[in-house]
C-alpha cells in the first residue's frame, strides 16, 4: 500500500469503501465475514432488535433468491462476489438496522444505479469506516481461504501505525437536515445533559440551520 493511501483520512468514506474492492472477489464465506466486520466497525445499531446486524451465508443467498443482491459468478462453493455484491448486503443491512422492511427495500432498490448504491452506503457509514488493514476481523476455526482469509492473516503480523481509538459500545443517530446524519456515541458529554432524543436532534437541526445561514453565499 503506498503512503498516500496509508496515511488516508477517514474523513472521505467514499475512497476508504474503494480500497475494500481491491480485497475482491470474495467467497460466500470471505463475503459474509467482511460485511459483518464492516457493519460492526461502523458502529451504527439496529433500532430494534428484530434488524439483525451482521449478514449470515444464508441471509445472502436469501437476498439473492429475492433480487435484492445480483447472482454471483458460479455456484456452489465455486460461486465468487464482487465488490457489487459487498455494497449490496451492505445497502440492504443498512437500510434494515433503521427500521425499514425488507419489502420496502425490495422497491427502494429496484433499477437502483451501482454509484447510487456506493454513495449512499459510504454516507451511511460515514467516518467510521476504517481502511482495510485497520479492520477489526476475527478468524474463527479453519479461516477463509480467500483473500479476505489471506488478508487477515497478513494484518494481524503487522504492527498497527497508531492504536485506534475505542469505539463506544452504543451510538445514537440523529437525522438534522437532508443528507446530514449525526452518529453520537453513548459516552458523548451531549447524553449527560438531560435531554430527550427528540429535543437532541431539534437542537442539532437548529444548529445546522444556524450554520447553513452563516456560510451562505452573498447574494443567495
Amino acid at each position: 500500500m503506498s503512503a498516500g493511501v496509508a496515511g488516508m483520512s477517514l474523513s472521505d468514506p467514499f475512497a476508504t469503501l474503494r480500497e475494500y474492492a481491491k480485497l475482491a472477489p470474495w467467497s460466500l464465506r470471505d463475503l459474509t465475514a467482511l460485511c459483518a466486520a464492516i457493519l460492526e466497525a461502523s458502529g451504527i445499531y439496529p433500532v430494534n432488535a428484530a434488524a439483525r446486524a451482521r449478514p449470515t451465508e444464508r441471509t445472502i443467498r436469501f437476498y439473492v433468491s429475492r433480487g435484492l443482491v445480483s447472482p454471483p459468478e458460479g455456484r456452489g462453493t465455486a460461486a465468487i462476489y464482487s465488490y457489487r455484491h459487498l455494497l449490496q448486503v451492505l445497502a440492504i443491512k443498512l437500510r434494515q438496522m433503521e427500521g425499514v422492511t425488507l419489502d420496502a427495500i425490495i422497491k427502494e432498490f429496484a433499477g437502483m444505479a451501482g454509484d447510487v448504491v456506493e454513495r449512499r452506503v459510504a454516507t451511511a457509514l460515514g467516518a467510521a469506516l476504517p481502511l482495510p488493514e485497520r479492520l477489526q476481523l476475527t478468524a474463527p476455526p479453519g479461516a477463509p481461504r480467500g483473500k479476505v482469509g489471506r488478508a487477515m492473516q497478513s494484518w494481524s503480523t503487522e504492527e498497527p501505525a497508531a492504536v485506534a481509538a475505542p469505539r463506544s459500545a452504543l451510538c445514537r443517530r440523529f437525522g438534522v437536515a437532508p443528507g446530514v446524519e449525526l452518529v453520537v456515541g453513548e459516552h458523548h458529554p451531549l447524553f449527560r445533559l438531560g435531554l430527550d432524543d427528540a429535543e437532541v436532534a431539534t437542537r442539532l437541526r437548529e444548529a445546522v440551520a444556524a450554520l447553513l445561514a452563516r456560510t451562505r453565499p452573498i447574494g443567495d
